[in-house]
């Protein structure tokens, strides 16, 4: 999910809360700690190329509305994860391709330079056996992905450049239909193609040849549908939530997840508010934020004086209009427990969508993310699965993924 954050011109619609980390008994923190915990979409990325930030550097959710950090992932034991290469969804048409292609790629880029500037904090993981060595060595994990296949245009042979690049993860969609995938959010609220279409399908075919495991978040369920029947490989939703218990496009329902687990795929659970449960509506303070945001333009940096200068209005915003009717972690557990339920502890991971519009009352930053870990023992899972639900499952699918590639 990408919500309008401060990297590029775009801002973000996340909202402020008290700043505090929440208290977790020793034992489950140690417990925690020994996991190797990976968090399947992380938002990141666009972070890394905002004036003035860096990734080495501790930053406070409610000073810059940014939720990962190398100290902060230290603190809340994030090892690492599957960095995001974001593009937003532009015209289908040769330039619009072009400037996609580029952006995407200059993302790429800077996700690859955060490695090779700190070697002694970061290392880039290719395979799924590499997050167990480079955990061993105390480094964050970086797999890398793609959250819409847009800037790839109209030929599937430059997913091999991404994937050269680090790529081991492709979402097709993103909140409108592109010219691979009908989106599960598209404004005609119609389908374009009904699942993947003709170049979709080709697409999908090389990602199963290269070893890139599909990514059906953000795709409507006809999509999913497709994958499932057409991949020689295990489906990933690297950041989605569940219908049953807030009907929202973006979610899926019980049917799709039990044939989604039978496929041997995964759901890793969100914790973007507005996919967990209805809020009350605050009119004036979304005017307000759409006033601000304006037209979002990716390929346009920003300076630090223009990024202060928004950062201050947001900050007035969030006085004058704030956020009475949050989600909460107590929300965000109700989709991670049903899925549980539904799909079975093999079958469910975790994707909070951090820096993308993830983060609830109770868990708005990766500080907080022990928190999962403290509620899953509570319901009664044990070390294993949780271990599972960290790591083991989304590891278990690139795996399956490396295993049949070029087959």
């Amino acid at each position: 999910m990408r919500s309008m954050l401060l990297m590029g011109t775009a801002l973000t619609v996340l909202l402020a809360g008290p700043a505090q980390a929440q208290q977790i008994p020793k034992a489950v923190m140690q417990l925690h700690q020994r996991l190797i915990t990976l968090d399947s979409h992380l938002d990141t990325p666009a972070s890394l190329d905002l004036p003035g930030w860096s990734i080495e550097k501790e930053h406070d959710f409610h000073g810059d509305y940014t939720q990962v950090d190398l100290p902060r992932m230290k603190k809340g034991g994030l090892d690492g994860g599957f960095w995001a290469i974001y593009t937003p969804q532009g015209p289908l048409t040769q330039e619009g391709f072009r400037k996609a292609r580029d952006f995407a790629i200059m993302r790429g880029v800077s996700i690859r330079e955060m490695v090779a500037s700190d070697p002694v904090n970061f290392q880039l993981a290719l395979e799924a056996k590499d997050a167990a060595s480079i955990a061993a060595a105390r480094k964050r994990i970086v797999y890398m992905s793609i959250e819409n296949s847009y800037p790839l245009g109209e030929d599937v042979s430059l997913l091999k450049t991404f994937y050269d690049m680090g790529v081991r993860v492709s979402g097709f969609a993103h909140f409108a239909h592109n010219q691979f995938a009908d989106s599960s959010t598209d404004p005609s609220k119609k389908p374009r193609y009904g699942g993947l279409s003709p170049l979709g399908k080709e697409l999908l075919k090389e990602m199963n040849r290269l070893g890139v495991v599909p990514d059906a978040s953000h795709s409507s369920d006809q999509v999913l549908d497709d994958l499932l029947t057409l991949s020689t490989t295990p489906v990933l939703l690297t950041h989605s939530g569940c219908k049953a218990i807030y009907d929202h496009p973006r979610n899926i329902d019980d049917d799709h997840l039990r044939a989604l687990a039978a496929r041997g795929g995964v759901i890793q659970m969100n914790a973007y508010g507005g996919y967990l449960r209805a809020s009350k509506p605050n009119p004036q303070r979304q005017e307000a934020l759409k006033a601000l945001n304006g037209p979002m333009r990716e390929d346009v940096r920003l300076t630090a004086e223009k990024r202060a200068e928004l950062l201050a209005k947001r900050q007035e915003i969030d006085r004058l209009y704030p956020e009475t009717d949050r989600p909460d972690f107590d929300d965000f557990m109700a989709h991670m427990l049903h899925a549980l339920k539904v799909a079975g502890a093999d079958h469910v991971g975790i994707g909070l969508d951090w820096d993308g519009g993830g983060g609830v009352v109770g868990m708005e930053d990766v500080v907080d993310i022990p928190r999962i870990t403290a509620a899953l023992l509570n319901a009664g899972y044990g070390e294993s699965d949780i271990q599972k639900i960290w790591s083991g499952n989304v590891l278990r699918v690139l795996a399956a993924a490396e295993t049949a590639k070029g087959k």
